[in-house]
């Protein structure tokens, strides 16, 4: 979502490590680029105002610290401006309160409303070892309902019956007393939304509101739609008392302006952020970690727990055992690893964690691997025998003109994954034979790559 603004700031800053010394000529400089750079990412003009002023005051102020370089100086100023602007600490939801704790899901139709509603569901129920329930109150649009039952259904949690014919305040007296009988200890309740704001709308949730006492109020932001998002949260934030936003489609081409706009305009946080179409898809937000990835310098923090917990301990553990034991890293264990890295959201979302060297924008980087280069390689072992997957030695030139076929892509593809292979199973075998310590000591002085290449 950030990649242009990113690549903009990391110019700024990257001038500035050139400089012997901050001067007023050259904050003034990098000010006005910052600016630009905000204007260009569609962050509201008030909220761009304020940014750099404070920027602009700190940068010409006393407090440089005089072992850093002017680069690093104005970054970290920076970065710090960017947390704030962003809000500063994490803000998890309100579960302290009677059960079951109600949550209220409000914004425009079509912002990802409905599968956010599931996603938190998700959230509550693997995160916080909750046991949600869900209920649609669209009753305008049958196919929500619909909807947000699928969706219910594919992650295990209740969704309450609800139905067109009813009115949403029924739905919502018997959904509590459901919740109550079940002991579901949250309701997610999903309002309908509009492709406009009404006031007939903004009366219907006043008196949702008012029925159901939400602990939270979440307002589901499109980061897509930019300033008229944000022009509508403003009017949502006038119209309820709101305790926080969900950004959603952040893994899109969304300048990123939305999310550096909505907190100074609602005063309400970023509680989560929606990052692909998978019903996992969804983060808590974390001020900080955002403004270094702003920055190009990445989510370490964020990434490890993405691994921990997408990834099958089990299905590692067996792997670890099968190598330890010096029984090889087969092509069915590469699809496995390969699966995993597609459900963490790929390269570029892996990429965008990382404090990638030489200020190399994760998106240019991603975009140079292409990433559908895992579901390829996916097929690719997929189309093979699972013979063959064991053995690929096996594989000569006519299986792989099968394989290529029966994959959809040319030979060279088919080639290039088995040298893949090829290279990490030598890695294994390295490790199975002498651990880790000896194998890094064989590695080439200076990074120059695995052995074998």
């Amino acid at each position: 979502m950030f990649a242009n603004l990113t690549s903009r700031l990391r110019e700024v800053t990257d001038r500035m490590r050139g400089r012997g010394r901050l001067t007023d000529e050259n904050i003034q400089e990098a000010v006005r680029d910052v600016r630009r750079a905000l204007i260009e990412a569609d962050v509201a003009i008030g909220v761009v105002r304020d940014f750099v002023e404070r920027v602009q005051n700190r940068a010409t102020g006393q407090e440089i610290n005089r072992s850093l370089t002017p680069g690093q100086a104005f970054v970290g100023i920076v970065s710090d401006e960017l947390t704030t602007a962003l809000g500063r600490e994490p803000s998890p939801l309100n579960l302290r309160h009677q059960p079951p704790v109600p949550i209220l899901m409000v914004g425009l139709q079509g912002g990802g409303k409905t599968t956010t509603t599931g996603k938190l569901a998700l959230h509550l129920k693997e995160r916080e070892s909750r046991r949600p329930m869900v209920v649609s109150l669209d009753t305008r649009r049958p196919a929500a309902m619909l909807q947000l039952e699928t969706l219910a259904a594919q992650i295990g949690v209740r969704c309450a019956p609800a139905s067109p014919e009813e009115s949403p305040l029924d739905i919502v007296r018997r959904t509590l007393e459901l919740a109550r009988r079940e002991q579901a200890d949250v309701v997610v309740f999903d309002t309908a939304g509009r492709t406009r704001l009404e006031d007939d709308l903004l009366a219907e949730l006043r008196e949702l509101h008012g029925l159901i006492d939400p602990a939270d109020t979440l307002f589901v932001l499109d980061s897509m739609a930019g300033q008229d998002a944000v022009n509508a949260a403003r009017a949502f934030a006038d119209a309820l008392p709101l305790t926080g936003v969900v950004l959603t489609k952040t893994d899109g081409d969304a300048r990123g302006g939305a999310a550096l706009s909505v907190r100074a305009v609602t005063g309400q946080p970023i509680k989560f952020v929606g990052t692909g179409e998978k019903v996992t898809a969804l983060e808590a937000f974390h001020p900080q970690r955002m403004a270094s990835r702003i920055l190009g310098m990445g989510d370490v923090v964020g990434l490890v727990e993405e691994i921990s917990q997408q990834v099958d301990r089990e299905q590692a553990a067996r792997l670890a055992r099968r190598v330890g034991q010096g029984s090889g890293f087969d092509l069915t264990d590469l699809r496995d690893q390969l699966l995993q890295m597609t459900s963490m959201g790929g390269i570029e979302n892996l990429l965008g964690k990382l404090p990638l060297p030489g200020g190399v924008p994760a998106d240019k980087l991603a975009g140079q691997m292409d990433p559908r280069m895992l579901r390829r390689q996916v097929g690719i072992i997929n189309s093979m025998t699972p013979g063959e997957r064991k053995f690929p030695k096996t594989i000569n030139g006519s299986r792989r003109q099968r394989i290529a076929a029966g994959a959809g892509v040319g030979v060279p593809e088919v080639n290039r994954l088995l040298r893949q292979h090829d290279q990490m199973q030598r890695v294994m075998k390295k490790v199975s034979k002498g651990g880790m310590q000896k194998f890094l000591r064989s590695l080439p002085r200076g990074g120059g790559g695995f052995p074998g290449r």
